[in-house]
């Protein structure tokens, strides 16, 4: 017991007998000061005393579905400066390959910290064929949770998503504009909400351009470098002369097929990325990109999350965001004759 009153008092800066008036419901402290010894109990992993477990700590799950991209960092870091300006605290949740803690296990973890919230970026809501019943306990517990990005229909939570269909015709158009026609796509898993909103809406820009999306030139893939080069590999041996990614990690994957098919970017293949990443000025080339406007979709999550932990009720809308074309060198004009591949 000593030991946990001199860490606690230690994180906020109080004294032990403030921590300890806290603890056990004595007056004399300040409401302020009171928040601070609960968070710093929870942050801590200490259980608060029985008689406060009832009440919601300023802490918020931030659920985000892997770090390896680096548009979830960003994401986070963004949330996080935001979150801190409330006076909360995100508790940080990923997923990581073969670790063996899943999304539901997350969700029972957070109730046990008994956060105000939590703000899902990416999660198995975007896939149609995955597991949702994990977000019934969400209902059932009303904690307030606004999801980023496409989700399933029927989840009655606020959403802040890009304007994937936007995306998707805007990229379409930017190769169309270059002379390309043979355009090739590399989508998410095939049953990802997102990717099947870009997929209608790259088949509709080519349909308005008098052209066809062709079936072979559609590839579902893992949102990784190694997907996203795989996926390129085929798309290049049936003729693509450009394609667009499902993310930025997919599209270097997608340039470093084109380099080692022995052609060059853009000279003789086009790649599209989406996010805008950190660092997609750096590469070689600079990769063109679908910009997600993440400081905008960050500030609106983070503000409906706080409406909604203050009592206040929100539709579960969507809000969607406008995307922006960033054309760098990765892109360029259909050539007149490609390079035979093997």
């Amino acid at each position: 017991m000593a030991g946990r009153l001199t860490e606690v008092a230690a994180k906020v800066g109080v004294s032990e007998a403030t921590v300890s008036r806290v603890l056990n419901g004595r007056p004399g402290v300040s409401e302020a000061t009171r928040d601070a010894v609960l968070t710093a109990l929870d942050v801590l992993g200490y259980e608060r005393p029985t008689k406060l477990r009832g009440e919601r700590a300023r802490l918020v799950g931030l659920v985000l579905p892997e770090l390896q991209n680096p548009i979830f960092p960003a994401f986070a870091d963004v949330v996080s400066s935001l979150l801190a300006k409330q006076g909360l605290t995100p508790v940080l949740c990923t997923q990581t390959v073969g670790g063996g803690v899943t999304e539901a296990d997350y969700i029972e973890l957070l109730f046990q910290q008994h956060v105000s919230g939590v703000l899902f970026a990416g999660g198995l809501y975007s896939g149609k064929e995955g597991e949702h019943g994990h977000y019934e306990r969400l209902v059932e517990r009303k904690l307030p949770t606004v999801m980023v990005n496409a989700g399933v229909e029927g989840l009655p939570f606020p959403r802040v998503s890009c304007d994937d269909a936007a995306a998707a015709e805007l990229a379409v158009r930017h190769l169309l504009s270059l002379g390309h026609t043979r355009i090739g796509l590399v989508l998410g898993p095939h049953d990802h909400v997102p990717s099947l909103r870009r997929l209608d809406a790259a088949h509709a820009a080519m349909a308005a351009a008098g052209l066809e999306l062709e079936e072979e030139l559609i590839e579902n893939a893992m949102h990784s470098l190694e997907g996203g080069q795989a996926a390129t590999s085929r798309l290049i041996r049936r003729g693509a002369t450009g394609v667009l990614c499902a993310s930025d990690p997919m599209a270097l994957g997608a340039v470093r097929a084109a380099k080692r098919a022995g052609l060059t970017v853009p000279a003789d293949f086009s790649v599209v990325g989406y996010d805008d990443s950190a660092f997609m000025n750096c590469t070689e080339p600079p990769l063109t990109t679908v910009r997600q406007p993440i400081d905008a979709m960050g500030k609106a999550a983070v503000d409906i999350l706080v409406g909604l932990v203050d009592g206040n009720t929100v539709e579960p809308d969507e809000l969607l965001f406008a995307p922006e074309l960033v054309v760098r060198n990765s892109t360029g004009p259909v050539p007149a004759r490609r390079p035979r591949t093997t």
